[in-house]
């Protein structure tokens, strides 16, 4: 397992074409390995530029905090 910390913001494709937001919690136990919680977002986007607007505006992220699958 990677000690490098993950991008708190996945957008990623589902099966049906649309664009959903995962948001990603990193906490590190005692021995500095990353436990990582992931929460699924309800809101499905067309593109993922939408997804990137949404998140930005909901939930305040930043340019660099973004990754995608």
């Amino acid at each position: 397992m990677s000690r490098q910390a993950v991008k708190p913001y996945l957008i990623s494709k589902d099966e049906d074409g649309n664009f959903r937001l995962t948001i990603r919690d990193t906490r590190y136990n005692s021995q500095g390995y990353p436990l990582v919680t992931s929460t699924l977002q309800e809101d499905l986007f067309a593109t993922a530029t939408a997804a990137r607007h949404a998140a930005r505006d909901k939930f305040n992220a930043e340019p660099g905090e973004f990754a995608t699958k």
